[in-house]
């Protein structure tokens, strides 16, 4: 952990924080030259608990990168020697300010990371597993965003039915989610000489994982579940049923990129979108069935609208 460098005591640790899946701590330093830093640092368990901070490192790293005012610098990820089965993540810690950040500059920053990010190999997905809560999600590499966003879809279902129990009503849509709703939706993006651009998104962009920093009252994002997306699925997390964002987030973030074509496929676009992070939603919480009822209701929308699928596409796209 050089970043940390040479330090001697005193260390103060405190508690900071903790959530379903894991405990977090500020911890307090003095360097050998009487210094002082705080660090955040995550702490979680098992095999998940590994994996999910190796997902957050890799994300955090990712984003840093490209954004570094953007989202608090990541220091080390790793397993604690003298504790059996614990893992941890440590990054710069910030005083932060609880409140929904202001439109503009947030949207600026949203949109430059989607606009300024490069997929490695040109394709989407991400090269670890990254984490909803304790969701492993389905981020291996595809060639197109039908493709990656069909894979992830089906995987959530699968966590579902794993998780919360059978759900009849969305065993029954998914075939058509599936075969007709996804590429009538998302294939158009990418035929007759159109392409989807692989943008890096944070993954879980909601109000929750949002803030202003006290020392520069600028926005500040964290817990990224990041993989190489098309970027207007980072908006499907901002739908109100679910979230404090408003319609002045959307149009602030289309005035640096505008909406993909064909526009009028948008609003049933980002639908699908929040439809799968709401399928997030209903495995993390299984016992709130609001979740289930969102996902089917919007599910049973789609599927009335598009019964024909691709087939139904305008002669002249």
């Amino acid at each position: 952990m050089t970043d940390i460098g040479i330090f001697s005591g005193p260390i103060q640790v405190e508690a900071h924080g903790s959530s379903a899946w894991a405990s977090s701590f500020r911890i307090s330093i003095q360097g050998g030259n009487g210094d002082t830093a705080d660090y955040f640092m995550k702490v979680s368990l098992g095999h998940h608990g590994l994996e999910a901070l190796k997902g957050e490192f890799e994300s955090t790293l990712a984003i840093h990168s490209i954004q570094s005012q953007f989202i608090p610098k990541p220091i080390a990820h790793g397993s604690f020697g003298k504790i059996s089965n614990a893992h941890y993540y440590i990054c710069k810690f910030y005083d932060l300010l609880e409140e929904l950040p202001e439109p503009s500059e947030f949207c600026k920053n949203v949109a430059a990371l989607h606009s300024k990010s490069t997929s490695p190999n040109g394709k989407f997905g991400f090269h670890v597993v990254t984490y909803n809560g304790d969701l492993p999600q389905e981020n291996g590499y595809t060639d197109t965003w039908e493709e990656c966003f069909t894979n992830g879809f089906q995987h959530m279902v699968k966590l579902n039915l794993e998780r919360g129990g059978p759900w009849k009503e969305i065993e029954t849509l998914q075939s058509y989610m599936v075969l007709k709703v996804v590429p009538r939706l998302l294939r158009p993006l990418e035929i007759n000489g159109r392409s989807v651009k692989p943008s890096l998104v944070h993954g879980d962009l909601w109000c929750g994982n949002t803030a202003v920093d006290t020392a520069t009252d600028l926005p500040l994002i964290y817990d990224p579940s990041s993989f190489y997306a098309h970027n207007e699925y980072e908006l499907g997390n901002w739908r109100p049923e679910r979230n404090r964002f408003t319609r002045s987030y959307f149009d602030a973030y289309h005035s640096h990129i505008p909406k993909a074509w064909p526009e009028e496929d948008y609003d049933d676009r980002n639908a699908l979108y929040s439809m799968r992070f709401n399928l997030h939603a209903a495995a993390l919480f299984p016992n709130i069935t609001s979740f289930r009822e969102l996902v089917v209701e919007e599910m049973e929308r789609l599927v009335a609208k598009y019964p024909g699928g691709l087939e139904d596409y305008g002669k002249g796209a």
